[in-house]
């Protein structure tokens, strides 16, 4: 239950593109091309926005092929507000969604940055070298 006097509210849904790439830079992640952000956004299988007194601060989005599987991405919170649980509001809105409607065999990933992994650990998830099996990626930017 959300405190009368408490500043933040979530909602679903994701921001413009350009609230999208500042919440994001904000945060410290990599900034993204407009061009690709405007072909992502409406892909988003489900997302939120964290709001403070109606200005966005914080977003988290899933992504995925709505069956087998969904990748939590983009979590961020602005540092101004960061160390008052709303990364754990964001997370538990995506987590709740994902109980109430992805299939039990869905396979749900995620990358945790430095000590994110304590955040998201606290929702069940856990590092997959414990499980033989090892995260890798591939930049799409020039060699």
């Amino acid at each position: 239950m959300t405190a009368l006097n408490d500043p933040y509210q979530l909602r679903a849904g994701v921001p413009s593109v350009e609230v999208f790439r500042r919440l994001r830079t904000d945060a410290g992640l990599s900034d993204k091309s407009p061009e690709a952000v405007a072909l992502a956004l409406p892909n988003t299988w489900y997302g939120v926005v964290l709001y403070c007194e109606g200005e966005p601060i914080g977003m988290g989005r899933i992504i995925g092929d709505g069956g087998t599987a969904f990748q939590i991405v983009d979590m961020c919170v602005h540092p101004a507000h960061q160390g008052r649980g709303l990364g754990k509001r964001i997370m538990a809105a995506l987590t709740e969604e994902l109980e109430r409607h992805a299939p039990a065999t869905a396979y749900v990933s995620l990358i945790a940055d430095g000590p994110a992994r304590f955040l998201y650990e606290q929702f069940g998830f856990a590092d997959t070298a414990e499980h033989d099996s090892i995260g890798m990626y591939r930049s799409m930017k020039a060699s």
